[in-house]
């Protein structure tokens, strides 16, 4: 179990990273063996880093490191701050969208607890970030359902199925390597640090 210190350390930087990666496009290369014959090409997983940074505090910093960290993210956007992919503010919580960004806080506090329940090896890495991924798509689609229910702003200008392929089914397979990006990082890191 970390100290108090440390899980406030690593839910500043939870947040710190959670908000660049809201910025930062996923990008992967081609193989470094065919460098030389076509040099470095680079392609978009269609995602950012968020999630990345939502998984690797919890990886790092546990439990609760992880789900205060998302707290302040969303306080930080709600209360106008343009820490959202587009601004910030309590209008905020009526996009369909949203849903995703209230599930950071128990995904991160699922991969956190499961992350510290075994040794750090890179399977019980993943498992952890894969069960995070998938709380923050179960709170977003339970979340986009709420939305067509209540009929609110952005659900009338496409289907729930439409808006369940957008928001989660089209972004899985980037957020996929970003979880495999995030397992390794956790895996050295713990590593390196002992715990």
């Amino acid at each position: 179990m970390l100290a108090a210190s440390n899980q406030l350390l690593w839910s500043m930087i939870g947040l710190l990273l959670t908000m660049a990666g809201t910025f930062l496009k996923a990008y992967i290369t081609t193989p470094p063996w065919g460098w030389s014959q076509y040099g470095v090409q680079t392609f978009s997983l269609g995602v950012s880093y968020q999630i990345g940074g939502v998984l690797l505090v919890g990886c790092l910093g546990g439990k609760n490191a992880g789900a205060l960290s998302q707290i302040a993210y969303l306080v930080m956007g709600l209360t106008l701050l343009p820490v959202f992919s587009d601004g910030g503010g309590m209008g905020y919580i009526k996009l369909s969208q949203f849903g995703y960004l209230l599930g950071f806080i128990p995904g991160a506090w699922i991969c956190g607890l499961l992350a510290f329940k075994a040794r750090p090896r890179l399977e019980t890495l993943a498992f952890s970030c894969i069960c995070g991924l998938f709380t923050v798509h179960l709170c977003g689609i339970i979340y986009l359902a709420l939305g067509y229910i209540l009929q609110w702003k952005g659900t009338e200008a496409q289907s729930f199925t439409q808006a369940v392929l957008k928001y989660s089914w089209y972004v899985l397979p980037g957020q996929f390597i970003v979880v495999c990006a995030v397992t390794v990082i956790a895996f050295i890191l713990r590593h390196l640090m002992f715990y």
